[in-house]
């Protein structure tokens, strides 16, 4: 109080702005800043250029690759006036004029910004419609962003659906949503639409570099390709997780490091992953499972040690197809990954796919993870010392195994290489039993057991094959049989199907000759003795073998 005149409280000090996370200090402002999205740019600048400008556009993709970023920028874009006040759309706005500065702030009175999650109703959409009618207070376009459209009930898409067809002249829809498949194909039919893709890994981790170097941290390259990998496509996820990293590194001036990174995501060692693999490919299961056991003392997901074996078996395959390097991986991965590409066939490759892949689902559900990973890794060491499928065919087409002692009884046919050499056209197989017999050691596995178990003969004169009409073949079975006995007997074969039944299958007859073995062996002297002596005894085949008596 001075002079009776009351002059208030003093004025407070001035406070710093508080801190903002990268995810909001990093946004872009410009479409050149927008990552990953130029053919959405260039779309966008050539309509605008040409005045061909939609009414409504819809902008649909995963989280964080900036859609509500690209609806701003896109109510900017058409705002913008120029620093001098005389300039039109443009898809390079200045960012200094009022209307462009309004919009980055959110304060423009033209722009409205609504979030569909929260204002779901058809009350809401008729609020804009009503609004909708009066032209622009200061700006060229009233523009309307819509953020998680998807969410509107179905009465208040239907309401907004004329307005949204035909707007008037000053008005723009501008939606953004991250599951398009929700909103209606009347919406859909009535926006430009545009998807924005997943931001490479390569393209996040050189972005997240410049962030380090605008904030003064220092970060490992390897760190920095860990959260771009992390990230999913998703530049805000990344941003996020780079936010948590330097925080994580502190003020010792370490910067941000890989070791810290993995720790922080609960992500598997890659070297630690390496070795693991290695030890299941080599079947040596206590070495695994005490790996396992290590990582998960250190606090490592079972889940996530499964999805890292998912992605060393995917980008084994991507390197034995020969796709190019992947830049954020460490020289180390890459070389380990080259080496297994080299030594392992695509069979191998795809099993192990199959075999993680279901670890990795049985683990993710299951009462106890570390027992269920565990279990896991025991099936892929037991999987890893079975012979590769076609390896096996190969050895039972050339007589290894039960197949050998199979064919014991009948007469061999003429040998045929597994390499499935064709044999000269006047040496074709003079009896059914040894074309089917052809065909198998010839590496057609399949075709020989359907004609085994299915075929009933009515004639056969090489290269002329009749077949029961009763019991016809598929078209497609009879297409395959005649190429294959092509290839291997040079010979132009001709089969035809007439309406009667034929003799059995050679599976019937093959059953029919064991049936006549037990019982000759039921009735003989010796056995009938033995049923005598022991009234509930039961003939039995040794396991493994055929029954000769």
């Amino acid at each position: 109080m001075a002079d009776g005149l009351d002059l208030g409280a003093p004025p407070a000090a001035p406070q710093s702005e508080g801190y903002r996370v990268l995810a909001r200090k990093y946004r872009p402002r410009t479409f050149s800043e927008l990552i990953g999205q130029e053919p959405m740019v260039r779309t966008l600048g050539n309509a605008i250029e040409r005045g061909r400008l939609a009414h409504a556009f819809l902008m649909t993709g995963v989280r964080g690759v900036g859609k509500t970023s690209t609806a701003r920028l896109i109510a900017k874009a058409l705002n913008c006036i120029g620093p001098d006040g005389q300039g039109g759309p443009t898809i390079d706005p200045c960012g200094r004029c009022e209307p462009c500065r309004a919009i980055a702030e959110g304060r423009h009175i033209d722009v409205i910004e609504m979030d569909a999650a929260s204002h779901t109703g058809v009350d809401d959409v008729r609020e804009i419609i009503e609004a909708s009618r009066y032209a622009a207070v200061s700006a060229r376009f009233k523009i309307y962003i819509v953020d998680e459209v998807h969410m509107l009930s179905k009465n208040a898409f239907n309401a907004l659906l004329k307005t949204l067809e035909e707007p008037p002249a000053h008005v723009k829809f501008l939606f953004a949503t991250t599951e398009v498949n929700k909103v209606p194909i009347t919406v859909l039919s009535r926006c430009q639409r545009f998807d924005l893709r997943r931001i490479p890994a390569d393209r996040l981790a050189d972005h997240f570099a410049r962030v380090c170097e605008l904030e003064g941290v220092t970060a490992e390259t390897e760190a920095l390709a860990l959260i771009a990998r992390a990230a999913e496509g998703s530049a805000r996820d990344g941003l996020s997780i780079l936010d948590q990293a330097i925080a994580h590194a502190g003020l010792d001036g370490g910067g941000v490091a890989a070791e810290a990174v993995r720790q922080m995501l609960g992500l598997s060692d890659r070297g630690a992953v390496r070795d693991l693999f290695g030890m299941l490919l080599a079947g040596d299961g206590p070495a695994a499972l005490a790996s396992l056991r290590r990582q998960y003392d250190y606090g490592v997901d079972p889940v996530a040690v499964l999805r890292a074996l998912l992605e060393t078996v995917h980008g084994v395959t991507l390197a034995k197809v020969g796709t190019a390097d992947d830049p954020a991986q460490p020289v180390e991965e890459r070389a380990a990954r080259a080496d297994w590409a080299a030594r392992l066939s695509f069979p191998v490759l795809h099993r192990l796919w199959q075999l993680v892949l279901k670890g990795h689902d049985e683990v993710a559900h299951a009462a106890l993870p570390i027992e269920a990973a565990e279990m896991a890794l025991l099936r892929i060491v037991h999987a890893s010392q079975l012979p590769d499928p076609s390896d096996l065919a190969r050895r039972l087409a050339e007589g290894g195994g039960p197949v050998a002692a199979a064919r014991a009884a009948s007469p061999p046919a003429a040998p045929v290489a597994a390499s499935a050499q064709p044999v000269a056209a006047d040496a074709l197989p003079d009896r059914f039993e040894a074309m089917v017999d052809l065909l198998d050691q010839g590496g057609h596995l399949a075709l020989a057991a359907r004609l085994r178990n299915g075929a009933r003969v009515v004639r056969y004169a090489a290269p002329e094959l009749v077949l029961s009409g009763s019991r016809p073949m598929a078209a497609d079975t009879v297409g395959e049989l005649v190429v294959a006995l092509k290839g291997l007997t040079r010979a132009q074969w001709r089969i035809t199907f007439e309406d009667v039944p034929g003799t059995p299958t050679l599976k019937e007859q093959d059953d029919a000759a064991d049936a006549a073995k037990r019982q000759a062996a039921w009735e003989s002297p010796l056995v009938r003795a033995a049923r005598e002596a022991f009234p509930e005894a039961e003939l039995i085949e040794w396991p493994g073998k055929r029954s000769n008596a």
